[in-house]
């Protein structure tokens, strides 16, 4: 049982104003794995205060200092990774394996590259008469999602270290405990009091009072759009700058010429990476008519493949959703996408065969599913496929922007060329050519209502950044 009774405020650790406790479930087990403070507004304006002051000497520290905490930083969380994996694994679900390599990994890997950027911050552009410099934006509050429970903290974390703010980071109540190790070796690294304040509780509490305080210069959220829609509004009372990361219902495009069995396979399996509760999953295979049913065969074995177990289980692939609220999401999509008439090639309402405890729901994907469907257009967040034949290229186009999202996306092709320009006409973030891989070190962030801003490497940086001319 992992109880934390304090909260992190101005380099201390201290009791919450609040007097009530969050506890956090184990969604392998349903039991009770942790504890944390509910805090409240006075915790916040606590947090609010400490980094005011804070920014007063962090805003001008050198890029040299900022580099040399940042680095050490990323050597803690490279020792720990085996930590941060258990930690990861056990308050949302994902197997522990998967949970050190991806959970784990991806902290190294943002938190790694994040060790240089502060020299961004002292390059000037001369512009005629004008130097153009860059200074931090000052007071961040971050409220971050359940689904990655330390890289959605670090994507913001490190470039408004980097930059030269502060911050408060509210993370969600259903995965605390990472967040909680996290500010523990932020505190062993020894940055300033009050550069990083970590505040547990409620977003209709906490977050919105971070949302509105007047001494917070930037909000960013990574969640749902619904959140992101309230989020931007709260925000518009004080006129502060806002990041949005939000959802995504993000397509595959197997084009005619593309060795479509393999494309397939590859949706069937990654739509169950983190049981499907990946912003950026590809959660349309969209596919030739003629080759619907080769690629729903290739996808059908993939999903059937995947062990489904307890974070902890031997050789399990896919865990739980994380909490009972996903779980009765989930499910109610997949019922809803049987009503519509779309085809249910594998999985369903029912938990995996002896899963009776724990929030199990089945790989499960449907064909013959038309894009106006209520399960092609509204993000699932679980381990669902939908399967969507087109006749043409054109038509495979027009079907993958036909969405209020535009966060993620692929392109599958025997031609490169052709791949690529293909991914230029989608309205998406960022595209995956041919199964090519994540890079941390590229801008993150998406189209229309995917949300506004960029996260992760250089270009994450310029969120966190004001521009000042002098005119010389």
């Amino acid at each position: 049982m992992h109880i934390h009774e304090k909260l992190y405020i101005n380099g201390q650790w201290i009791e919450s104003k609040g007097t009530e406790k969050i506890q956090v479930i184990n969604p392998s087990t349903e039991e009770i794995c942790g504890e944390v403070p509910c805090g409240n507004d006075a915790d916040v304006n606590a947090a609010v205060a400490a980094a005011k002051e804070a920014f007063k000497t962090w805003g001008e520290s050198s890029a040299a200092m900022r580099s040399d905490l940042i680095k050490k930083l990323s050597g803690k969380i490279n020792e720990n990774a085996q930590k941060i994996g258990e930690l990861c694994a056990l308050e949302l679900g994902t197997p522990l394996q998967t949970s050190v390599a991806v959970h784990g990994g991806m902290g190294m890997g943002v938190v790694g590259s994040y060790v240089d950027i502060p020299y961004e911050m002292e390059k000037e552009e001369q512009l005629g008469n004008s130097v153009v410099i860059k200074e931090p934006v000052g007071v961040c509050a971050f409220i971050t999602p359940w689904n990655f429970p330390l890289h959605q903290i670090v994507a913001k974390v490190m470039p408004a270290l980097a930059a030269g703010c502060t911050m408060i980071v509210k993370p969600s109540s259903d995965t605390p405990l990472t967040a909680y190790f996290f500010a523990e070796l932020i505190d062993e690294c020894g940055f300033p009091s009050g550069v990083f304040n970590l505040v547990t509780g409620p977003g209709r509490t906490v977050g919105e009072t971070m949302c509105t305080h007047p001494d917070v210069d930037l909000v960013s959220l990574t969640g749902s759009t619904e959140a992101g829609r309230r989020v931007a509004a709260l925000a518009a009372e004080t006129v502060k700058r806002v990041g949005l990361e939000l959802g995504g219902k993000s397509a595959s495009v197997v084009l005619d010429d593309a060795d479509v069995a393999k494309a397939a396979g590859a949706a069937g399996g990654s739509i169950c990476m983190n049981s499907g509760q990946v912003c950026a999953a590809l959660s349309r295979l969209i596919v030739p008519r003629e080759k619907q049913d080769e690629a729903v065969a290739a996808a059908k074995a993939a999903a059937e493949s995947v062990k489904v177990g307890g974070a902890f289980e031997e050789g399990a692939v896919m865990g739980p959703v994380a909490s009972k609220s996903q779980l009765d999401t989930v499910v109610g999509y997949i019922e809803k996408g049987i009503e519509e008439g779309a085809t249910l090639v594998t999985g369903g309402t029912t938990p995996p065969e002896g899963r009776n405890t724990g929030y199990f729901v089945q790989p499960t994907i449907f064909s013959d599913v038309k894009n106006d469907m209520v399960i092609a257009q509204e993000e699932i967040f679980g381990p669902v496929l939908a399967i969507i034949p087109y006749d043409t290229e054109e038509e495979a186009i027009e079907i993958a922007n036909d969405s209020i999202f535009g966060l993620s996306g692929a392109v599958w092709s025997g031609d490169d060329e052709r791949a690529r320009r293909v991914a230029k006409k989608m309205r998406t973030g960022q595209v995956s050519v041919n199964g090519g891989s994540f890079n941390v070190a590229a801008p993150f962030g998406g189209y229309k209502q995917s949300g506004i801003g960029r996260e992760l490497g250089p270009h994450g940086l310029t969120e966190f950044t004001e521009l000042k001319s002098m005119q010389l």
